[in-house]
């Protein structure tokens, strides 16, 4: 008799899952994995600091005001800076945007082989570290634009979300699971904290057409167009076909997470405070739309697909719906009055 093998099924990590989607590229070199491989790198500098909030002093402000006025954290500044550290050594990035810096970086200013810009939200709900509430990072890949100098900067960036080459997420949570596209199915990865690789744990993810949850910040209801309050009444008087429960984490990677895998809809609308919505358009609404919408679901700012939206500005802000086709077409009637 044959020993039985200690691994029941072979391993896929992240780096051969990526190669073998390269392929897609016309004279792919390896540089996309590489790439990749930059933020995938980061995420577990990011994962392990997460881990070890409480023990260390990483909790807490930093003292410092970001540009889009809120108080940074300490993981917020570390995750920032792990992620440019480890994408800027990458020839075949031409230019880095963060949430957490005013203007992007321009870097490998005279190379060639610069081809991609690189967006992303360093750490996403990290007001919740300090509760040991679950925490994400979001990015997005696009390709330089034909003709672009590395002198371009907002002709690089400012690019509708339907231009993204490859976009994800990382949630850190009770595990650690990096969720990617490029524009082939969506697929998920679990760190193996024993091997230190991401390992393939979902692979083509679909968001089910309908779920039984919707996620909102109900303590903003009454500030929410008539529209929105409407929609959720229909929802909780279970005028979908059921009645749907309410889950809130309060971060965004986190909600969508539970939203993707179990469908149902997240909503972040416009209000009276915020009338032209709150969430980032480039590095946390554009990277969940195309995800989303890679699976089967549907993304909208209420009135545009999120898309088709042509970015004016680089921290430019969105409402963001985003779920099942259920819901979203439910969504779609209410705010057209139907």
């Amino acid at each position: 008799m044959e020993p039985q093998s200690p691994i029941e099924q072979p391993l896929i990590t992240v780096q051969q899952h990526i190669l073998q989607e390269q392929k897609r590229f016309p004279g792919a070199s390896g540089e996309f994995s590489w790439l990749l491989s930059g933020i995938t790198l980061a995420t577990k500098m990011i994962q392990a600091q997460v881990r070890r909030a409480g023990l260390t002093d990483i909790l807490g402000a930093h003292g410092q005001v970001n540009v889009q006025g809120e108080v940074q954290q300490k993981l917020d500044v570390y995750a920032n800076e792990a992620l440019l550290h480890c994408l800027r050594i990458r020839e075949s990035i031409g230019i880095l945007a963060s949430e957490e810096n005013e203007r992007p970086m321009t870097v490998h200013y005279n190379s060639p082989n610069a081809r991609y810009a690189v967006v992303f939200d360093p750490l996403d709900g990290s007001s919740n570290i300090d509760v040991n509430v679950s925490v994400g990072t979001t990015f997005s890949i696009l390709r330089r634009p034909e003709g672009a100098g590395l002198d371009d900067v907002e002709r690089w960036v400012l690019q509708p979300g339907a231009r993204q080459v490859a976009a994800g997420y990382v949630v850190y949570g009770s595990s650690t699971i990096l969720v990617y596209s490029v524009g082939n199915g969506v697929h998920g990865f679990t760190l193996e904290p024993s091997i230190g690789a991401y390992v393939l744990s979902h692979e083509n993810i679909r968001m089910p057409p309908e779920g039984k949850f919707y996620s909102v910040n109900e303590a903003y209801y009454d500030s929410f167009p008539a529209p929105y309050r409407e929609y959720l009444n229909r929802l909780r008087r279970g005028e979908l076909g059921r009645r749907y429960a309410s889950r809130y984490i309060g971060s965004m990677v986190a909600d969508f997470h539970r939203t993707l895998l179990k469908g149902g809809v997240f909503l972040y609308p416009p209000t009276t405070e915020n009338p032209l919505g709150k969430l980032r358009l480039l590095y946390e609404a554009n990277p969940v739309a195309f995800i989303a919408e890679q699976a089967g679901g549907l993304a909208t700012d209420g009135r545009l697909r999120i898309l088709d939206i042509e970015p004016e500005s680089i921290h430019q802000r969105t409402p963001l719906a985003v779920g099942g086709t259920s819901e979203m077409e439910a969504l779609a009637r209410v705010l057209h009055g139907a």
